[in-house]
């Protein structure tokens, strides 16, 4: 039993970790998409392009581990979150798949390129919104009966999840224009320091939004952060996060160039510590808990041996291909 026990726990952990890379790495590049329209037809639009070629399509691998790990390692959590939400999904594929088909056609087809550059920005905001709403749709809580979703086709659609999705949008626009910041220069750079410093403003009060809405969705979460002793573990995550906001707005307005981006991620890794707070052990609330959801422990050790060879092979050469195309970007572009 205790075996049993430590296995869904580093399965839930390494599920949390494989989504928190992918909102990284994957959330700059649609952020970047999102931010499309504001940014100048032609030079400027094509160095942001440029920003995120050698990387967009390898980020996804997390996406790829971490719905495959919550299939593999707790199977009720799937066959319960996907019915919940399949618009959702359907919603974030169409337009992760857009969004792939525009960025290259956009280069092989001059002559349509506004309309591949809307395609862009349309799916990376069509994904991004997406993701947010599914995140709200499994916090305010899914009705399960009998091991089954038990549910109507549109209980995704509330203020809560169409908030929880705003802020999803506006993060990612924030990481997306701290990445220019870092990546580009000149011209382009002032601009992302302008487009960073509104995102930041709008991601910090959204945060703020869905936070105290958050706090009032569920009983249970009210507990979690107003009662004793939980709220001496909980409350430290704010304070935390309005320090690194606070932080983030100063670099911003000084000019740094690296520095942001890393406390736009903190943000987002403030966010996550948030969650899992709120809802631990509870991974489908308000019902199902990670053990429910858990897989055989055999099972979970046949598939931790994959695990433990291929996550260091992604790492691996993820880094790798950051590593490659670090320095700024110019005009000889990656096409």
């Amino acid at each position: 039993m205790a075996v049993s026990f430590d296995l869904t726990v580093i399965w839930a952990f390494i599920i949390a970790f494989a989504v928190f890379a992918y909102v990284v790495m994957d959330g700059f590049d649609l952020g970047i998409g999102i931010l499309f329209p504001s940014i100048e037809v032609g030079v400027e639009r094509d160095r942001a392009m440029n920003a995120i070629a050698p990387v967009w399509d390898g980020n996804e691998t997390w996406l790829v581990l971490g719905g495959g790990g919550l299939f593999a390692a707790f199977p009720l959590a799937y066959a319960v979150l996907l019915p919940a939400t399949y618009p959702l999904i359907i919603a974030m594929l169409l337009g992760l798949v857009f969004r792939g088909v525009a960025f290259e056609f956009r280069w092989r087809d001059p002559r349509h390129r506004p309309f591949w550059d809307w395609a862009f920005f349309g799916g990376s905001l069509v994904a991004a919104m997406s993701q947010g709403m599914t995140l709200g749709a499994m916090l305010q809580g899914i009705t399960v009966v009998d091991r089954s979703y038990a549910g109507s086709w549109f209980d995704w659609l509330t203020p809560y999840t169409l908030l929880t999705g705003a802020g999803t949008v506006a993060g990612y626009a924030l990481l997306g224009a701290c990445w220019l910041v870092w990546k580009t220069s000149g011209k382009c750079q002032l601009h992302a320091y302008r487009m960073a410093r509104y995102a930041c403003g709008i991601t910090v009060a959204l945060m703020g939004a869905v936070s105290l809405y958050n706090v009032f969705l569920r009983p249970e979460y009210e507990s979690r952060w107003l009662s004793a002793p939980e709220i001496y573990y909980a409350w430290p995550v704010p304070i935390i996060t309005v320090f690194l906001a606070a932080w983030l707005w100063r670099s911003l307005w000084r000019g740094r160039e690296v520095l942001p981006f890393w406390l736009g991620i903190s943000l987002f890794a403030m966010g996550m510590v948030g969650l899992g707070l709120t809802i631990w052990p509870n991974v489908v609330p308000p019902s199902l808990t990670i053990w429910d959801a858990a897989a055989p422990a055999r099972s979970q050790i046949f598939m931790l041996v994959g695990v433990a060879i291929t996550m260091p092979l992604i790492l691996a050469y993820t880094f790798w291909a950051y590593w490659v195309f670090r320095g700024k970007v110019g005009d000889e572009g990656y096409h």
